[in-house]
């Protein structure tokens, strides 16, 4: 039998670790490079590179340090409710985390864009409209062009539905045991979300070149990296935790009836998902 089919009688309790305040540093130093970078300060994106190649190198010290603990028999099935409890709270987090940038995009255009139209403000900015995707009521925002749900939102619609297909075949696959056909379809899964990135990344290329479309285009600007950004960086975050389950996929880590960590990036993926769906209707379409 091996280390990981056997289960710790106690509960196993790690020492002191370094691993989360290295990576609230490295968050730290990665989020004030991002907010200089987009403000035009020249250390900006050097800052911002520091800070996440110190936040992967984090990742990956501190996630072989669980799969030693994990391989090495120290856990139980407590440990893997704690696991799961943990994983769900997280996913919550994250959960209200969009929900307050898809409750901002919903305060400016159903709330902020119509009193900003109303009678009482004529006075003011006679000629401003309602209609989202304006330039302002003081037309202080450059002249730019929406965003529409063709072709490029839709393509990636259908790239993470399909990922979550492919995903849930390789969940059924390995509670049944079968290796090589998990990490086939996990391998699938993977290379879907880089395709997805991948036309992301074309899709704000042709937002700044040929929409005039940036973060600066006021509200409806902010809005729309704000959410489509913080949804790319969630699913580059998802793909790299099912490239790492990949790995130990191939390496033999895992059985059918104990793959927690399996279980866990997959919840993230189809949370991902389902973020997508809301996006692609409330930013795409409305």
């Amino acid at each position: 039998m091996s280390a990981r089919e056997k289960e710790a009688p106690y509960y196993f309790v790690p020492g002191p670790s370094r691993w989360p305040v290295t990576a609230g540093i490295s968050l730290l130093l990665l989020m004030i490079g991002a907010s200089a970078w987009v403000n035009g300060v020249a250390w900006g994106p050097y800052l911002n590179a520091l800070g996440l190649i110190g936040f992967l190198v984090v990742l990956y010290f501190w996630f072989g340090e669980a799969i030693s603990e994990s391989e090495g028999g120290l856990y139980s099935k407590r440990i893997d409710a704690s696991f799961r409890w943990s994983m769900s709270w997280f996913i919550f987090s994250e959960v209200m985390f969009f929900a307050a940038f898809f409750g901002a995009l919903f305060y400016a255009r159903s709330i902020s864009m119509p009193w900003l139209a109303d009678l009482d403000h004529k006075l003011l900015w006679p000629d401003f409209g309602a209609q989202w995707g304006n330039v302002g009521p003081a037309n202080t925002v450059e002249s730019f062009a929406t965003m529409g749900p063709f072709w490029i939102p839709t393509i990636n619609t259908a790239l993470l539905l399909t990922s979550g297909v492919t995903l849930t075949i390789a969940h059924h696959a390995i509670r049944e045991g079968k290796r090589q056909k998990t990490a086939i379809w996990l391998a699938a899964t993977i290379l879907l979300g880089a395709i997805f990135m991948g036309f992301q990344a074309y899709e704000y290329i042709h937002a700044y070149q040929d929409l005039n479309l940036k973060l600066t285009s006021g509200i409806y600007g902010s809005t729309f990296f704000l959410l489509t950004g913080f949804h790319g960086f969630h699913v580059t975050m998802g793909a790299i935790m099912l490239a790492v389950v990949l790995y130990r996929v191939i390496k033999g880590h895992f059985t059918a009836d104990n793959h927690f960590a399996f279980e866990g990036a997959a919840w993230y993926w189809h949370f991902v998902d389902v973020v997508w769906l809301g996006l692609y209707v409330v930013v795409y379409w409305l």
